[in-house]
């Protein structure tokens, strides 16, 4: 599962772009019990998502013509201009030229050869996320497209990422770990998008997962929130229980009770 001891290749960092900001920040509180901070006026807007004092992910307001509302995740790279270069040459986009971060870091968005977005963050002084793996917090990734081979050979070359396949009756899962770690450091995976009919017709995406509690109990605060549920909660055995979800402008995500999580 996803720690802070980020290497390489790892996520670091997450943020939510959403058509409002005031509704992201009522809705995400009332699940996870996050608090909202802003980054100042310099920020035009960004904040940072907080549980406990430590930041979770980062959030601001986006219009349409960015996009519709969505989660970001992003990857450490030890350089940023050497990865934008790198997805290009892979076939992907540079969507932002990597840039200073207020001297916190340097930041780029990219999309891969399937046109999925993500970001990368290059720490300065500001290394990423300050929780990770436990309740309220970012667990795992997982990247649902139509082409597994194509994604993987893409992320490797981009990124580093290695993958493995686990076997399960009927398939097999297709998990991502970094150059510098083993199996035991697998932060996510890839999803054949057609394998998901409820998943298929919004096309490739990057999927966080956040850890909790009561997965059944956070469906149910989902829906009175003004969320709405994609893939119903189901137990993976091994794995945990997982439920796939929207907050209420659109921005897909996931929750997970771990299999042996403690609480």
């Amino acid at each position: 599962m996803l720690t802070t001891r980020f290497v390489t290749g790892s996520p670091n960092w997450l943020d939510v772009g959403t058509s409002d900001m005031d509704g992201a920040q009522s809705f995400y509180g009332g699940l996870f019990g996050w608090q909202f901070q802003s980054a100042g006026p310099e920020a035009g807007g960004y904040g940072f998502f907080q549980l406990d004092g430590r930041a979770v992910a980062g959030g601001m307001q986006t219009t349409a013509e960015q996009g519709p509302p969505a989660w970001t995740v992003y990857f450490q790279s030890a350089d940023a201009q050497a990865t934008a270069k790198a997805a290009e040459g892979a076939r992907g986009r540079v969507l932002m030229q990597p840039t200073d971060v207020m001297g916190q870091g340097h930041m780029a968005m990219l999309a891969d050869q399937a046109g999925v977005p993500f970001g990368i963050w290059q720490p300065g002084a500001m290394k990423g996320l300050e929780v990770a793996g436990e309740p309220g917090s970012l667990c795992w990734v997982e990247l649902h497209t139509r082409d597994v081979a194509a994604a993987a050979a893409f992320y490797h070359r981009v990124l580093g990422l290695e993958t493995s396949a686990t076997s399960f009756p009927g398939g097999a899962y297709t998990s991502l770990t970094p150059r510098e770690g083993g199996e035991d450091t697998a932060f996510g995976g890839i999803v054949p998008l057609g394998d998901d009919p409820a998943e298929a017709e919004a096309g490739a995406y990057w999927l966080p997962y956040f850890e909790v509690a009561d997965t059944d109990a956070a469906v149910a605060r989902t829906q009175q929130l003004g969320g709405a549920v994609r893939v119903p909660a189901a137990d993976i055995p091994g794995i945990g229980r997982v439920a796939h979800l929207t907050d209420p402008y659109g921005a897909r995500f996931a929750v997970i009770r771990s299999a042996g999580a403690q609480t």
